[in-house]
């Protein structure tokens, strides 16, 4: 049989199931990580299954998310964080080491390993040749239990790239196309391989930016082949020995093509207020901006510091704009700081911002009212920066350099000449912000400070549920809006009692307290409910709440998976058309829960204040239908862990 990239890496992980799309599968997990946001929880998950110790090969903690300590909750994240990776035999990259993503592709990543991580973008790894899934945390905690990782075996959708990039365009402006042609739904269900001839010019890092931001395409994954240029970067790295070659066979068939002659492109940005609504940036030139932030997961390179100092060299940031820089790693800082790169972003009036997610999940430098910023990132969800009524618009680092001189958004190639942009063949090495875990675990106590609450207990799922409509909501709802972020809440991650009265707080001031008085309810969306982020708080917070299934047109594939995982039923109307048939407060009442899901048939709801009946389907598998009846994955693994995998 011929395999694609994406398939070979599967196919030698594979623990059970076949190779056929749609169906379950459950792979070996070689690499886990987690981050500060997502990874109290992680741990706490990890401590309740009862092992002393993971089984994972290889576990990162990274600080990178919380890293603004206005009083003490994230401080003590990372006190609880840094202990338990110490004690169960995880490594932990201090706050100020780096970005999750950039960090394990500069010092883990290898070709060939299957990684999930609790972060949606976990599949930058896909640059590297490794098959990177952002999970929920609780997949991630069972990875590093032992247990493999269970998934809907994927399309594989061949993204076949000709030519070379011209001048001014860069890797963001690729990933930009494919969102403009696929849209926010295009990759769900499916690993996006990239192919082609065009592949050989582009090196790790811009592929890394095209696979981290396939999350925003709602793919499970995103995968170039391991080539000479990834042997290049692991070289660089000082890990040539983790190389090895990974391509495609001749004649392996995938299930859908795009075809993108790179020398074709031009600038692109995301519009306001969806990573999908893409135009060329010359259709956006002359809008006015008060800021311009450079960085993230997606666009904080080593290569992408230096293009942007390049660019500015000489000149001077708009008196309107705040420009704002987030270096992706230690490694990456230290490296402009020695080069030059620093004074000329400095010089050009540059705010020097952490080493860490910082502006892009809205930790800080929030732009004012009703202002537009453009930012190198990968998501521009309406208040995602931080502002209600701000306008958020994505671009890469060339339009996001002219941009920031203009004071406006700006077609860099008005520029003239393109500056020729090279990074070194070898990295200077510093690993001593990369904690080994303790040799004595029993040794280590584990931190906890006040803000640090135990999971709490869920009940079994009833033969039959009956409560009110809490939120009808229309398509494309986000994480951030089920559970925003920011300044905040990010620092109630590890109490969810706290941060469950901030559930849809965006959309319904009142739900928190509206569904801790009903005790039990129901939300009704339509198409792609819970894209985004791989945070499972959105499933954990509204189930705390009382909140027992979603009924929906379609789901997105990580919030899918935390919903059962904490036993929220997910239920699937024909199509979108009956949700309009449902107000809040409707009190409605499924039943026959059980045996529709042992049968795979259907479920029955009626509106008892309507009057209307309706039938429900699901698409669980038997594995995730035993979930949801115990009330989530942790009830069942728990008491047995201590079972081999």
């Amino acid at each position: 049989m011929k395999l694609t990239v994406a398939q070979k890496i599967l196919a030698s992980h594979l623990e059970s199931g076949n190779l056929i799309p749609g169906e379950e599968i459950a792979i070996r997990i070689d690499q886990t990580l987690t981050q500060d946001a997502t990874g109290t929880l992680v741990y706490l998950e990890f401590e309740r299954i009862g092992l002393s110790r993971i089984k994972a090969p290889l576990s990162v903690s990274y600080v990178d998310h919380n890293t603004l300590q206005t009083s003490f909750e994230n401080a003590d994240d990372h006190a609880f964080l840094q202990s338990a990776a110490s004690k169960f035999g995880v490594r932990f990259s201090r706050p100020g080491n780096g970005i999750c993503h950039q960090v394990h592709l500069e010092r883990f990543g290898a070709p060939g390993a299957t990684l999930i991580g609790s972060d949606s973008h976990t599949p930058t790894a896909g640059g590297l040749g490794a098959l990177g899934i952002g999970a929920g945390g609780l997949d991630v905690a069972a990875a590093m239990a032992g247990y493999p990782f269970m998934l809907a075996c994927p399309e594989i959708v061949h993204v076949w790239l000709d030519g070379s990039l011209p001048p001014w365009c860069s890797a963001k402006d690729v990933i930009l196309e494919v969102l403009r042609r696929l849209d926010v739904e295009g990759g769900v269900g499916k690993v996006m391989e990239y192919g082609g001839p065009g592949v050989a010019s582009l090196n790790v890092p811009q592929r890394a930016t095209i696979t981290n931001m396939g999350a925003e395409l709602g793919a499970t994954s995103s995968v170039f082949p391991s080539d000479s240029q990834t042997r290049a970067w692991l070289r660089a790295q000082g890990r040539e020995d983790s190389w090895k070659a990974i391509k495609a066979d001749s004649g392996a068939k995938y299930h859908a093509e795009v075809r993108i002659n790179l020398s074709e492109l031009e600038p692109l940005a995301a519009c306001p207020h969806s990573p999908g609504k893409v135009r060329p940036v010359r259709e956006l030139e002359g809008t006015p901006l008060v800021q311009v932030c450079v960085g993230s997961c997606t666009n904080s390179s080593l290569q992408d510091m230096v293009t942007l100092a390049a660019i500015l060299k000489g000149r001077r940031i708009h008196p309107r704009v705040s420009l704002t820089v987030s270096p992706g790693s230690r490694q990456v800082f230290k490296a402009i700081a020695a080069n030059g790169a620093l004074a000329d972003m400095v010089a050009a009036g540059a705010r020097i911002v952490e080493v860490a997610c910082g502006p892009c999940i809205g930790m800080g430098q929030a732009p004012s009212s009703g202002g537009a910023t453009l930012r190198t990132f990968n998501r521009n969800f309406k208040g995602r920066s931080g502002t209600a009524d701000a306008q958020c618009y994505l671009s890469g680092v060339e339009t996001a350099a002219a941009s920031a001189v203009a004071g406006a958004i700006c077609d860099p190639r008005s520029l003239g000449e393109s500056p020729v942009i090279r990074i070194p063949k070898k990295f200077e090495i510093d690993d001593s912000m990369i904690l080994e875990p303790a040799d004595d675990p029993a040794s280590v106590e584990i931190i906890k400070g006040p803000n640090i609450k135990s999971l709490p207990d869920f009940d079994a799922l009833p033969d039959c549920l009956r409560g009110k409509v809490l939120l009808r909501v229309e398509d494309n709802i986000t994480t951030d809006d089920i559970l925003p972020g920011g300044a905040k809440v990010l620092p109630l991650r590890s109490n969810i009692p706290a941060i469950s009265k901030f559930a849809f707080s965006g959309i319904d001031p009142t739900f928190a307290v509206r569904a801790q008085q009903a005790g039990t309810g129901f939300v009704i969306a339509r198409n792609n409910y819970g894209q985004g982020s791989s945070r499972e708080h959105a499933a954990l917070a509204p189930r705390h709440l009382g909140l027992r299934a979603v009924i929906a047109a379609s789901f997105a594939r990580i919030h899918r998976s935390n919903l059962i995982n904490f036993g929220i039923l997910p239920l699937l109307f024909r199509d979108a058309g009956p949700c309009a048939e449902f107000d809040k407060e409707d009190e409605l009442e499924i039943s026959g829960i059980h045996a529709g899901l042992a049968q795979g048939g259907a479920i029955a709801l009626k509106n008892l204040t309507k009057g209307n009946e309706y039938v429900l389907r699901h698409d669980l598998s038997a594995r995730e239908a035993e979930m949801v009846k115990a009330g989530g994955l942790l009830n069942l693994i728990r008491d047995k862990a201590r079972q081999p995998a």
